[in-house]
C-alpha cells in the first residue's frame, strides 16, 4: 500500500539525508521520550486520524494499514538502532512529527487512490 511507494522511498532519502539530527545528540536531550517511543507514538497518533478521517474503511483495510505502520516502524528500528533509546533533543522531536505526518499523507494519497478505484 504505502511501504511499495516510491514516496516511501523518497521519504527514506529524505530521512537518510536528515541522520545528523539524530548523532552526538545525547548531552542536548531534553525530552522523557526516546526517539524510537516519539516515533511509535507520533505514527499511532497519525494513523489513528487517518482512520478516523476515513470511516468507509473495511476491516481488511484497517488491517492493512497497521501491518504497513508495522513495516515502516521496522525500519525505523533498522535506521536509528543505535540511538533508539536516547532520550531526543527538541531538534529531534520536531522532525519526528514532521516526519510523520509526512506518512500520513502517503496513507492519505493511498486511500484517496482506493475510493476513486
Amino acid at each position: 500500500m504505502v511501504t511499495d511507494t516510491d514516496g516511501y522511498i523518497h521519504l527514506v532519502q529524505y530521512l537518510t539525508e536528515h541522520l545528523g539530527i539524530f548523532e552526538n545528540s545525547q548531552q542536548q536531550a531534553t525530552a522523557e521520550d526516546t526517539v524510537m517511543e516519539l516515533f511509535e507514538a507520533q505514527l499511532a497518533a497519525q494513523i489513528l486520524l487517518v482512520c478516523g478521517q476515513n470511516p468507509s474503511l473495511t476491516f481488511a483495510q484497517r488491517n492493512l494499514i497497521i501491518r504497513e505502520v508495522d513495516s515502516i516502524v521496522y525500519d525505523l528500528e533498522e535506521i536509528f538502532a543505535s540511538v533508539s533509546t536516547d532520550k531526543a533533543t527538541p531538534e529531534q522531536t520536531m522532525f519526528i512529527t514532521e516526519f510523520s505526518g509526512l506518512i500520513k499523507n502517503l496513507f492519505d494519497q493511498e486511500i484517496a487512490k482506493l475510493h476513486l478505484a
